[in-house]
């Protein structure tokens, strides 16, 4: 499978925001965006004026560069979210949300997204009493996502542990911190996203 193997600092300088893909860096002076607020690639005086394509193009990088997905993944969920009942550009960030690394983040058992998927990939994270190690595996209300005790030994979780708080988890999860544990207890909203984002615009980009 494709992975992006540059400095991921230059995908939040590329879309002008902080898009949050290095965990706490994000929120400190070594962030890329403090220091070099400014698209990567030769400096120049005057920048042309987005096209409408340019605008829909660079909605739907933003979307699929904070996710950590790949455009042949994205265009499947945009088709799945075009099928479901409601509003394509909600339907599809849901999707997004309900995306097992994106809970595993979510729930604070990591720092970034990225990280997420690495501790699903090695095995550390079990649905319902199932190990999983698909990243991009859907839950749904009334899963239940806990780190397995196999795993909670380790000192990364050990520390983790005494640090994590459910007070950033989002009103659709629920958290518990003594079992290193949570649970979906209804499906995410938009007003649970808290990127500005346009959806609309990405659903203009697939309507061409």
């Amino acid at each position: 499978m494709a992975r992006h193997i540059d400095p991921v600092c230059k995908l939040c300088r590329r879309e002008g925001e902080k898009l949050f893909l290095k965990g706490d860096r994000c929120f400190s002076p070594k962030c890329a965006m403090e220091r070099r607020p400014h698209p990567p690639g030769p400096a120049r005086r005057f920048r042309a004026k987005e096209s409408d394509y340019g605008n829909q193009l660079r909605e739907k990088q933003k979307v699929r560069r904070i996710y950590g997905v790949f455009e042949k993944q994205f265009r499947r969920y945009f088709k799945r979210a075009q099928q479901m009942k409601g509003v394509t550009g909600t339907n599809l960030l849901v999707i997004l949300e309900s995306r097992l690394d994106n809970v595993v983040y979510r729930l604070g058992f990591a720092d970034s997204r990225a990280q997420a998927r690495q501790l699903v990939r090695h095995g550390h994270i079990a649905v319902n009493g199932r190990k999983t190690d698909i990243p991009s595996f859907l839950v749904k209300p009334g899963d239940e996502i806990v780190v397995r005790d196999k795993s909670k030994g380790n000192a990364y979780f050990k520390e983790r542990a005494q640090t994590i708080t459910d007070s950033k988890v989002p009103g659709w999860l629920k958290l518990d911190t003594s079992n290193l544990s949570g649970s979906v207890i209804a499906e995410p909203t938009r007003e649970d996203i808290d990127f500005t984002l346009n959806e609309q615009l990405i659903v203009e980009y697939y309507s061409r």
